[in-house]
């Protein structure tokens, strides 16, 4: 693996006498695409919380795009992306003014926002629509958009969270196209997913059972050491030990 971009040791978060992140340690190396998967309440999205400098950690160890994430919160923000299926861009503004808006949040310049708002208008062949409110846009069609504006200022990293749900296998399939594009420029891709085919798309996967990290591989290596064929087995034998053995 290329040098980490994302390096964790022992990371932990506890709310109260409750451990939500228990000594998660792993690292994620420059322009890999890493799918971080888990159930509801698994404690991956208090780990995204703390990796994107949203949330402290109670102990152990991480650094984000080579700044810590206890000291340097505000450094990771500016160094990286992020896209969550519940809220990226505002359905109020048009595609225009959305890119105009975070381009500012990212503080880049005024030419520099015009110049990149056509070539990336023009990419997603969102010109004719470009002052049409978002609201008025197919899913589908927001959902790359708001990736691209999540990689506008040109991050080491991005965040994805559940970039995919609500939109159809086809749409699916092209999002991922552009997710491996942003890798191959050197984008390093740290995403969430409950599409256990999605899975299959990353580098490696890390599975979160219970706040820690119960297996991390690539896929491949992942089914044939727990001996399944498919993510979802793998998945379910991991959540409910003892699960599906013997049919």
């Amino acid at each position: 693996m290329s040098e980490p971009v994302i390096h964790t040791e022992q990371l932990t978060r506890k709310f109260g006498e409750f451990t939500a992140v228990d000594a998660i340690s792993f690292s994620v190396g420059e322009g890999e695409v890493f799918g971080f998967l888990g159930a509801n309440g698994a404690g991956k999205t208090t780990a995204m919380k703390m990796l994107t400098g949203l949330l402290l950690p109670t102990s152990g160890k991480a650094a984000v795009a080579g700044f810590d994430v206890f000291t340097e919160t505000e450094s990771i923000k500016k160094n990286i992306g992020y896209m969550s299926q519940r809220f990226s861009l505002y359905d109020d503004l048009t595609a225009r003014e959305n890119i105009r808006f975070f381009g500012g949040i990212y503080g880049l310049s005024s030419a520099s926002i015009q110049e990149k708002s056509k070539a990336l208008l023009s990419s997603l062949d969102l010109l004719p629509v470009a002052d049409s409110r978002l609201s008025d846009l197919p899913l589908g069609w927001k959902q790359k958009l708001a990736f691209s504006v999540a990689l506008l200022h040109e991050p080491k990293i991005v965040f994805l969270d559940e970039p995919t749900g609500g939109v159809d296998p086809m749409t699916r399939r092209r999002f991922w196209d552009m997710i491996y594009e942003a890798a191959d420029r050197g984008v390093t891709v740290f995403v969430t997913t409950h599409y256990m085919d999605e899975a299959e798309y990353c580098d490696r996967v890390s599975i979160m059972v219970n706040g820690r990290i119960a297996a991390l591989d690539t896929p491949t290596a992942m089914k044939d050491s727990f001996g399944v064929t498919t993510m979802d087995e793998l998945f379910i034998r991991l959540v409910r030990p003892g699960a599906g053995e013997g049919i």
